[in-house]
């Protein structure tokens, strides 16, 4: 991982949006150097960030670290309500 701005320990923090044209969640990371992927669920997504990771990072060495990720999602809607007529 030489040359990486992964960091032993250090949290990568992955932030998804909810792409409502293309129906999924759309995932990027600068802590990941080419980490772009999406998913049609937040589980989904969490499920292909381990391997997705490892690709990305992978040490020649072979030595193993675990790296904490947090998922930042992010979602926007409207809401349509009546008001009382007052």
């Amino acid at each position: 991982m030489e040359g990486s701005p992964v960091k032993l320990g250090r949290l990568v923090v992955v932030r998804a949006a909810w792409d409502s044209e293309a129906g999924v969640w759309v995932a990027e990371s600068e802590d990941v150097p080419g980490l772009v992927t999406e998913a049609d669920s937040l589980e989904a997504l969490q499920a292909k960030l381990p391997e997705l990771i490892q690709d990305l990072l992978d040490d020649e060495d072979g030595s193993e670290i675990e790296l904490p990720v947090q998922i930042i999602a992010e979602s926007f809607c409207r809401v349509h309500v009546r008001t009382g007529a007052g």
